[in-house]
C-alpha cells in the first residue's frame, strides 16, 4: 500500500487556490507499515472553534513560518509531539477551503509505527489511529450535506473508534485514498474546485 501510495503521490499535480485568504496547513500522517495507519486528533472541548471535532494536526500559518509545508510539521511538532525530522514528506495534497474562508493545505507525511506521540492537552483531548483500510472499505456511517457558497454537497462521515470523522477532515482522507490508492470512492468535488476561487 505504502509503494502505491508513493508512486501516485510523486506523480499527482495539486490544485491551489489563486485568491487570497489567510492559511493553514494540516499533516496527514501516515504510519509506514503494511497496513497503514492515519493520526487523528479529537480537539479540546475547550477551544472557541472546532471543539471536539476529529482532525489532522495543524492550524494556520505564523508569520514568522517560511513556507506552509513548515506551518504543517510546526503545528504536528505542537499539537501531538512529532518531530520534524521523524516525517518523510511524501506530498502535497489539493488545496481547500474551510468553513471558516481559510485555505488549508494538506501534505502527507509517514512515520514510524513505534514513534510516541503525545497529546498538548491545551488544544487537544486525544490522539488515534485509524487504519487506511477502514476507509478503504468506505462503511461510512452516514453521508452528509454540506452547503457551500449556495452549492450542495456530499461528503462521507465514518464512526471509528466512538469517534466521527467527517467534513474537511474526511473529504481530505477520502481524496487521498482516491489519488493514492485508486479508492474510487464517490465523492463530488467540493465547490471551491470547479472554479478557480
Amino acid at each position: 500500500m505504502i509503494n502505491q501510495l508513493r508512486r501516485r503521490l510523486a506523480i499527482y499535480k495539486p490544485r491551489l487556490i489563486s485568491v487570497r485568504r489567510p492559511q493553514a496547513s494540516v499533516l496527514i500522517a501516515l504510519t509506514n507499515e503494511p497496513d497503514p495507519h492515519v493520526i487523528l486528533t479529537r480537539r479540546s472541548a475547550r477551544l472557541s472553534t472546532h471543539s471536539g471535532e476529529v482532525a489532522f494536526p495543524g492550524g494556520k500559518q505564523d508569520d514568522t513560518d517560511p513556507d506552509l509545508l513548515f506551518t504543517a510539521l510546526r503545528e504536528a511538532e505542537e499539537e501531538i509531539g512529532l518531530p520534524p525530522d521523524k516525517v518523510e514528506v511524501l506530498a502535497q495534497l489539493g488545496q481547500v477551503v474551510s468553513k471558516h474562508d481559510i485555505v488549508v493545505t494538506p501534505w502527507v507525511g509517514l512515520i514510524d509505527p513505534d514513534v510516541q506521540l503525545r497529546a498538548n492537552l491545551d488544544e487537544l483531548d486525544e490522539i488515534f489511529r485509524v487504519p487506511l483500510s477502514f476507509f478503504l472499505r468506505d462503511t461510512r456511517h452516514h453521508t452528509d450535506k454540506v452547503l457551500f457558497k449556495g452549492k450542495t454537497r456530499y461528503v462521507p462521515a465514518y464512526h471509528y473508534g466512538g469517534h466521527i470523522i467527517w467534513g474537511l477532515t474526511a473529504f481530505m482522507l477520502v481524496e487521498l485514498l482516491n489519488i493514492g490508492l485508486d479508492a474510487d470512492i464517490p465523492m463530488k468535488p467540493r465547490p471551491e474546485h470547479e472554479v478557480d476561487c
